[in-house]
């Protein structure tokens, strides 16, 4: 049987670090109110002029370097984001001929938090089809941008980092590699965590009024989040496990997206696990939205967190909402 194997791993963030006592002194806040609500003790955030793309070649250029896959062997670009650089066109295209790939298809994915596993998913039926043989996955996001350091947006503006991760993906028959997918989405919730402007709802599409109404920056009911949250992370969990007639136990590593650090530590109580068999560095990246479970993928495997034989299983819970699961064998 095809299945698609992650093959190399990659991530890139910026080198400036935003600590909480650095935010202390834009907005009313502290970094025992900001570590008790999420967990999160500093992020990065990107310097004037480096945006989602250039993230997103450096990790790719990482990933390559791991799998011994170069650019110009790539077949397929899937980029899932929600900031990309420009309103058009999407940053794969970008990408693509920033690393002198050849003209092969490249194209934007945007399903927020879920992004990487629902790109993982789409990724998943090109190789399994044998359409494509070699894919270049990514996350990447710079939400530090649209973010407003003042006391009305302090609980958003205290989440959200920038970085990019990246994999390249490639066939195989030898029993690894991706076992299922699983994606879900529940548009009653969409007004509970999103960015309303700009877009094609206005006419015109941005204005100094839709700027001034606070509409250009994102805004987040964080009680219904985090009630959605616990429920929908173990349940598509449980949904990839029974799925593939695994148990919890058979689990080396579940990598959840770095929401916050109350949330993965509900998720694994309901799991009946440990908080060492949930990965987490949100403490260094704060939310990364599609970045933040390849970002913690490369980081684990160089951790050693998993190897070869290893199942793991990643999960996401964002904006729509939608939720996503994906079980692997490494």
């Amino acid at each position: 049987m095809v299945r698609t194997k992650i093959i190399g791993l990659g991530h890139a963030v910026p080198d400036r670090i935003v600590t909480n006592a650095d935010l202390e002194n834009l907005m009313d806040t502290s970094d025992e109110w900001i570590i008790e609500r999420s967990g999160i003790k500093e992020r990065r955030h990107v310097d004037q002029g480096q945006a989602a793309s250039d993230l997103a070649i450096d990790a790719t250029k990482m990933a390559c370097k791991n799998s011994g896959v170069k650019p110009n062997e790539i077949e397929l670009i899937i980029f899932c984001s929600i900031s990309s650089d420009h309103f058009f066109p999407g940053g794969a295209v970008q990408i693509q001929e920033k690393l002198g790939m050849k003209n092969i298809g490249a194209f934007d994915l945007k399903a927020a938090c879920s992004g990487f596993i629902y790109g993982l998913s789409v990724a998943d039926q090109f190789i399994r089809n044998r359409s494509h043989n070699t894919i270049l996955l990514i996350g990447a996001e710079v939400q530090s941008v649209a973010l407003v350091y003042d006391n009305d947006h302090r609980d958003m503006a205290v989440l959200f980092g920038d970085g990019a991760g990246a994999a390249i993906l490639q066939s195989c028959e030898d029993g690894s590699g991706v076992l299922s997918t699983h994606l879900h989405s529940d548009g009653k919730h969409v007004k509970d965590l999103w960015l309303p402007a700009p877009g094609s709802k206005f006419k015109p599409f941005m204005s100094k009024e839709l700027i001034d109404k606070g509409l250009h920056t994102p805004s987040m009911n964080g009680r219904e989040v985090f009630k959605n949250a616990i429920i929908r992370f173990p349940e598509v969990i449980n949904e990839a496990l029974n799925y593939n007639n695994l148990n919890i136990e058979d689990i080396a590593l579940v990598i959840p997206h770095q929401a916050n650090l109350r949330i993965s530590q509900t998720v694994a109580k309901r799991l009946g696990i440990s908080m060492e068999k949930v990965y987490s560095n949100i403490e260094k990246y704060g939310n990364t939205t599609a970045a933040s479970i390849p970002i913690a993928m490369s980081e684990a495997f160089n951790e050693n967190k998993f190897g070869n034989g290893d199942n793991i299983i990643l999960a996401a819970f964002g904006a729509g909402f939608t939720w996503a699961s994906a079980a692997i064998r490494w």
